[in-house]
């Protein structure tokens, strides 16, 4: 029987939700929850790196994070199409088959287009997922989730909500530079904004939004729905 998550994060490509919210993610995992990640593609049109080095980077990122389980769907690499409905059954299957509570995605506005098409998918998937005549005896038993958010890759924009991550900074580090075959320099490797000190300007992001909380780090989220306070004076600080 597959055991079920508490966060079930999606990228388009092997380390995005690393750069997105890997601090969040080992923080929730030392404080017991499952998380998995779900890439949609294995970045086989990534300028460095072949998909075998991706594959084993993204393995070691996963443990180094404690995730319970990382998948890759193997759909194209610059071919995400948010009108695929073969791709969006294969993400309703994940869903279903993992049952989170959270789904993670990447912010929608992004400078790659995968990034946004990859949201799309999700949010199409998660709908379907709760629709209990979609895929009914194929695809699982329908499954609705608590809540869609959103992780920034590369944009630097004003976050609905902001996580403390500062325990786990040294986990983030940790499993970005398993990703070497893309944000170093290497011998033959084609220069990239990921070679040009990229951590170290994620790592600057989330320090920024660590400051507009009191902490000294924390990693920016968004939604497309209303988020609900539980309470009015211990729901935000």
């Amino acid at each position: 029987m597959v055991e079920t998550c508490d966060l079930l994060a999606f990228g388009a490509h092997p380390d995005d939700v690393e750069i997105g919210m890997g601090g969040t993610i080992a923080k929730y995992v030392r404080r017991g929850y499952r998380a998995v990640i779900c890439d949609l593609t294995k970045a086989e049109l990534s300028s460095n790196g072949t998909v075998d080095e991706r594959q084993n980077e993204a393995a070691e990122a996963a443990r180094r994070l404690g995730v319970a389980e990382r998948l890759n769907l193997g759909l194209p690499d610059r071919g995400l199409d948010v009108d695929d409905e073969e791709a969006i059954r294969r993400l309703v299957a994940v869903i279903r088959r993992y049952r989170p509570q959270l789904v993670f995605a990447p912010y929608w506005e992004d400078r790659h287009p995968d990034h946004g098409r990859c949201a799309r998918l999700v949010e199409e998937a998660v709908f379907s997922a709760g629709i209990r005549r979609y895929g009914a005896g194929e695809l699982g038993e329908a499954h609705r989730v608590r809540a869609v958010y959103y992780y920034m890759i590369n944009a630097f924009c004003r976050p609905h909500f902001l996580i403390d991550i500062s325990e786990a900074i040294d986990d983030k580090r940790a499993c970005l530079r398993a990703y070497g075959s893309q944000f170093e320099k290497r011998p033959g490797s084609v220069d990239t904004p990921l070679t040009n000190h990229y951590i170290e300007m994620i790592e600057s992001r989330e320090r920024w939004f660590g400051q507009q909380i009191g902490a000294a780090y924390a990693e920016g989220f968004l939604s497309k729905a209303p988020i609900h306070l539980f309470d009015l004076f211990e729901g935000a600080r």
